[in-house]
Order: C-alpha cells, then sequence, then structure tokens
C-alpha cells in the first residue's frame, strides 16, 4: 500500500546554503554533512532508526555559531517531510516512543495534524555537547513542528546529555516512521483533511 514518498528541496539565505532530499520509504540511508559533528551524528540516528533515508547537504555561518545551520536545517528538514508526505491519506497520523539509553529516557508524542505545536520538557546540563549547541536541540525540534506541521510533544529525562540528545533523536525517529505508516485508504480525520 505504501508509495514512494520523496522530496527535494534547498535555501539559500546569508546565512545558509541547504539541501535535503528524503525518502519517507527508505532503509534509513544517510548522507549527512551539517559542518556540525554532533548534529551529524543526532540526523543519522534518526535516519537510521525511522528508517527514512536522508540526504542532507549544509553550509553555514558556523564560525559564528551553530544556531543558523541548525535551525535552516530543521526549518528545510520540516518542509521536505510536508513534501513528502503528500496528502495523508491512509497514514497512522498520531504515534509515540519511549527510548531508553542508559541513564537516560526520551518520550517523544507525534500527531501529523497539519497544525503546528512543539512542546519541549528536557534541560541539558552543559552548553554543548561535543561540538554542538544544547539549546539549538529544541531549537530544531520546534523549527521542525513548524514547518512540518506536526504536533510534537518531547520529554526527556537523564543525567549524561549525549545519552538524553540520542534518546530524544531516536524517540523521534521510531515515533515518526510509526505515525508515517500505511494503514488504511482514507484521510485520519473526521474533517476529511488534515
Amino acid at each position: 500500500m505504501e508509495k514512494n514518498r520523496l522530496a527535494k528541496v534547498s535555501r539559500k539565505t546569508s546565512e545558509t546554503d541547504i539541501r535535503i532530499k528524503i525518502n519517507l520509504d527508505g532503509e534509513g540511508k544517510y548522507n549527512i554533512n551539517s559542518g556540525i559533528n554532533f548534529f551529524n551524528h543526532m540526523l543519522e540516528s534518526f535516519s537510521k532508526h525511522s528508517m527514512i533515508d536522508l540526504d542532507i547537504q549544509a553550509i553555514g555561518d558556523i564560525d559564528i555559531d551553530d544556531h543558523h545551520t541548525i535551525e535552516d536545517v530543521g526549518i528545510l528538514l520540516g518542509k521536505a517531510f510536508l513534501e513528502a508526505i503528500g496528502d495523508k491519506k491512509g497514514i497512522k497520523r498520531m504515534s509515540h516512543a519511549i527510548v531508553p539509553m542508559d541513564d537516560s529516557l526520551a518520550t517523544v508524542a507525534i500527531d501529523i495534524s497539519g497544525r503546528s505545536y512543539f512542546k519541549a520538557n528536557f534541560k541539558f546540563n552543559n552548553d554543548k555537547i561535543g561540538d554542538m549547541t544544547s539549546d539549538t536541540i529544541k531549537h530544531f525540534f520546534e523549527s521542525f513542528a513548524s514547518s512540518g506541521k506536526v504536533n510534537l510533544n518531547i520529554s526527556a529525562e537523564g543525567s549524561n546529555d549525549h545519552h538524553k540528545a540520542e534518546a530524544i533523536f531516536k524517540a523521534f525517529a521510531k515515533s515518526l516512521h510509526d505515525a508515517c505508516k500505511v494503514e488504511h485508504d482514507s484521510i485520519p480525520s473526521t474533517k476529511g483533511i488534515l
């Protein structure tokens, strides 16, 4: 019942130059270069565990900081997702995942509702995780939810920032993969549109 749900998007600003290809019905293959090693690691983990093929090539003003690059990748990934998911006919629509990673536990709930909303209930202990500014993780997901028109609720706890961040990205991957599954032949809404 599933079809090839693909998208290719790009955007160039005075701060970033980003190209993204996405295949929602992929095998978890990735080719990611954001210029931010820890962010690459998180996006690779997301691709692998969501089974979404991702090609992300980003050049940004990371000599200033990583904010613009991470924000713009979030915006563009949301746009690519929205284009790839299409009319949402037959999708499961709502899902959640709970993922442990050693000391950390992350819960992500998602609704591919056509309405943007983001809620975060997690904090990091340090300003940086590897070469990535930790507060940009919330901003990445907020940007994705806004441009992807999804409701995204994320909670996480734990003492190790790396583990907490990775658990969040893996739970996001698992919940999005499940919510995108094509299960029937109708629009999953009483409104008849999403």
